[in-house]
Order: C-alpha cells, then sequence, then structure tokens
C-alpha cells in the first residue's frame, strides 16, 4: 500500500474510533475542510507534515501513536 492510502485508511479509522466527522477533525485540528477533503477525496496526492502533526493533535494522539498503526507496516514510497 502506498504511503498516501494508508494515512487516509488511517484517518478514517480514527475518524470512526472518536465517533468524528471530517468537520469535527478540521475544527479541532485547526485546519480547513477542503485541505481536509481533498486529500481524503484523493484530489491532494499528499499533506504537509505540519498538516499531519495538526490532524494528531485534532485526535488528541502522537505522530507516533498515529504512525504505529499495523497499516504503515509495508508501505511503499510513491
Amino acid at each position: 500500500m502506498q504511503l498516501a492510502d494508508a494515512t487516509r485508511k488511517r484517518i478514517i479509522n480514527l475518524l470512526k474510533e472518536n465517533n468524528m466527522k471530517p468537520y469535527d477533525l478540521s475544527k479541532a485540528a485547526g485546519i480547513s475542510l477542503p485541505t481536509l477533503t481533498d486529500f481524503m477525496k484523493n484530489d491532494t496526492k499528499n499533506l504537509r507534515m505540519d498538516t499531519m502533526l495538526h490532524i494528531c493533535e485534532g485526535f488528541k494522539i502522537t505522530l507516533k501513536d498515529f504512525y504505529s498503526d499495523a497499516l504503515f507496516d509495508d508501505v511503499m514510497s510513491e
């Protein structure tokens, strides 16, 4: 699986676990909803690392927690 796909799946899983919608995450993370939805729809291929940090803050987890999921065990570069 490619990194962006694994990241999308991880965000989807965390949204479900936290009973959140993309709008809720955008507000909690302090990022614009279009930034998040464009990435989730694959209109944007990658997220900046500072955006990823904000997303993690929105979920109240660390970057390490985000990327320690098994989804990233066999990730490939794009």
